[in-house]
Order: structure tokens, then C-alpha cells, then sequence
């Protein structure tokens, strides 16, 4: 019985999670602008698109960082002009970017390099959790990635987070699709809170309306 409570109460907090995560009040276009040219948010990218007929042939940790198709999935031409896109839209909006972090996966690299929005530093801080035994394991993982999104960022500037789904989904609330920037506000007592969901799209919408402004 004891272990049927626990389960049970594991599931409700999962829930709990998701229903917070789908209700969170999206900041208008104007607001989001505002809050990010003032700096302070991380805002955590799953790659962009990618090839699925590629798959991960992880056999080692240097594995993770092969550019090979053969070997590793990697960005499809359409992932490649959607983070070039993406990048062109945060600078076009003057979002001020500090430190660019992201997993040393190559289609996460590229896609960081590719949004030119800062210098990449690579972090085992961010790996796809089907690496994750490499570096320490999955919770080890999932608390580096969390309390990364935790920091504040240096004063002025937001700090960008380049990574994966199945990272974003067992640390946050929200499982982001490819390319999906999510925009979380440290509260400065060492947890984070949903501020805003961003799709392509709408990076491009915001850039439509407010570059120049």
C-alpha cells in the first residue's frame, strides 16, 4: 500500500507539473521584449530540426560530439536556416546575451553556433540524458541542468541554453518542441519559474514588430 501512495502521489506532482506548465499566463509580445532587453532570464533551446532517418550511435563520450550522420543525429538543412533564423530575430531585438552554453552534442553545438548570438561553451552540464552514464548519470544531469537555470545571469544579460528535450522534460515542466526557446526568471532562492514559451514563429513575429523600436 505504501508504495501504491507513493506512486500515486508521484503522479499527481507529474501532473500537477504539466497543468502549471500548460496554464502559465504568456507575457504580451511588448512585456516579453521589455524583459528580455533588461537581461536576467535563461532561456533554454532544444535543438533545431533534425534528420530522423539519422540515429545516435553513442559508444563513448567522444561519440557525442561526432558531426558524422552515420553515427549521430544531426541537423537537418531545415534546422540549420531555422537557427539562423532564430538568431537573426534575438539580435534584431536587441536581447543582450552573456554566456551561450550548450550540450556538446553536435546538432546542439551547430545550433548554438549557428544563432550567432555569443561565443559556445560546451557543458557535460547540459548532455542528452541517453548519455547521461558517461558523465555522472541521469539525476546528476538533470541537477547540474537545474541549477544552471537557477543562476542569474550577469547583470544586464540573459544567458542562453542550448540542449535537448529529454533534458528540458525530466528538469522543467515543459518538454519543448525542436527549435522552441523557453524563457525562465531564476528566484533568486535556488529554483526557477516559467515565464514564457517562444516558437520560431514567433521569434520572427517579434522581430517583425519590435526591431528597431
Amino acid at each position: 500500500m505504501t508504495r501504491t501512495r507513493s506512486l500515486a502521489a508521484a503522479l499527481v506532482a507529474i501532473a500537477s507539473a504539466i497543468a502549471c506548465a500548460a496554464v502559465v499566463a504568456q507575457p504580451t509580445d511588448g512585456t516579453l521584449v521589455d524583459a528580455l532587453r533588461a537581461g536576467g532570464y535563461n532561456i533554454y533551446f532544444r535543438h533545431a530540426q533534425t534528420d530522423w532517418s539519422q540515429g545516435d550511435a553513442i559508444d563513448s563520450l567522444e561519440d557525442t560530439r561526432s558531426c558524422d550522420g552515420a553515427r549521430v543525429r544531426q541537423l537537418s538543412d531545415e534546422g540549420r536556416t531555422v537557427s539562423t533564423r532564430v538568431g537573426e530575430a534575438i539580435r534584431a531585438l536587441r536581447v543582450p546575451v552573456g554566456r551561450v552554453l550548450a550540450s556538446p552534442y553536435c546538432r546542439t553545438m551547430k545550433t548554438a553556433s549557428l544563432m550567432a548570438v555569443g561565443e559556445v561553451e560546451a557543458t557535460d552540464d547540459l548532455m542528452n540524458l541517453r548519455s547521461a552514464h558517461f558523465v555522472g548519470g541521469r539525476e546528476a544531469v538533470i541537477g547540474r541542468a537545474r541549477a544552471l537555470l537557477a543562476s542569474e545571469p550577469a547583470a544586464g544579460t540573459n544567458t542562453v541554453l542550448v540542449a535537448h528535450g529529454n533534458v528540458a522534460r525530466n528538469a522543467t515542466p515543459v518538454y519543448p518542441d525542436e527549435a522552441e526557446g523557453v524563457v525562465f526568471r531564476p528566484n533568486g532562492a535556488g529554483g526557477f519559474e516559467l515565464v514564457a514559451r517562444i516558437s520560431p514563429a514567433r521569434w520572427y513575429e517579434l522581430a517583425r514588430q519590435f526591431a528597431g523600436k
